[in-house]
């Protein structure tokens, strides 16, 4: 489980997070929804450890992270998709895997099969650039790199975005199969609506900083969407 109590963050003088709750579920995609600039991805940056926050606290399982670095958060068992994908595309497919290996606690230098079980389309292109990928391609490669971690908790940043609708079907599917399958946490932001109803089962709605709305996807109303999330 992934526990954030109180967390609170600023940019100098102005306070981007305002004592943010969450509790996040493991066999769960939870879902942080809420219109452009609200904290959403300021919010991950902190739970990752990117960012330090003023007051707070991140737990994960029974451990206090708060205090750790980013690298050691990865290697306590946290991982992040984040926003435009950020792959390397000056190196290959596998080496941009292998980027992914240095999250292991347990210094395995090999790439797990089951990730190209996940993604069958990355072990056909080892070879090629990542800047060669399609969008879509590019993103499964990023879902790939942080799970060669073998993460408990994986946070991902607006993951449909830019992405032609076949393949946000499938990314939909092997965030389900994480779940289902391996008892994985899964926290997205996301906008996408149809996304959120179909494979999400928690959702959080921020807005100024603040969580203003919570529940299961099946509570996520029309008076919800259109007080905080329409246009």
């Amino acid at each position: 489980m992934l526990q954030i109590s109180n967390l609170s963050f600023s940019y100098g003088s102005v306070r981007v997070l305002k004592d943010i709750n969450m509790s996040m579920q493991p066999s769960r995609i939870t879902c942080v929804m809420g219109r452009n600039g609200v904290g959403k991805t300021t919010l991950m940056k902190n739970i990752i450890g990117l960012l330090r926050s003023s007051s707070g606290s991140v737990i994960l399982g029974e451990t206090d992270v708060t205090e750790l670095p980013a690298n050691h958060r990865a290697k306590a068992g946290l991982a992040i998709v984040p926003q435009g994908r950020q792959i390397f595309p000056r190196l290959t497919v596998q080496e941009n895997l292998l980027v992914g290996l240095q999250a292991r606690s347990d210094r395995c230098r090999t790439i797990p099969e089951e990730v190209y079980d996940l993604f069958p389309v990355l072990k056909t292109m080892g070879k090629r650039m990542g800047g060669d990928l399609s969008g879509g391609q590019q993103q499964q490669l990023a879902i790939a790199r942080a799970l060669v971690g073998r993460p408990k908790v994986l946070l991902l940043d607006e993951p449909t975005e830019g992405i032609q609708p076949n393949v946000i079907q499938e990314i939909g599917q092997v965030l389900r199969d994480l779940v289902d399958q391996r008892g994985m946490t899964v926290v997205l932001v996301e906008q996408y609506l149809d996304f959120v109803r179909e494979f999400g089962h928690e959702f959080y709605v921020m807005d100024r900083g603040r969580v203003v709305a919570e529940g299961t996807t099946a509570e996520l109303t029309s008076e919800i969407i259109n007080l905080h999330l329409g246009i």
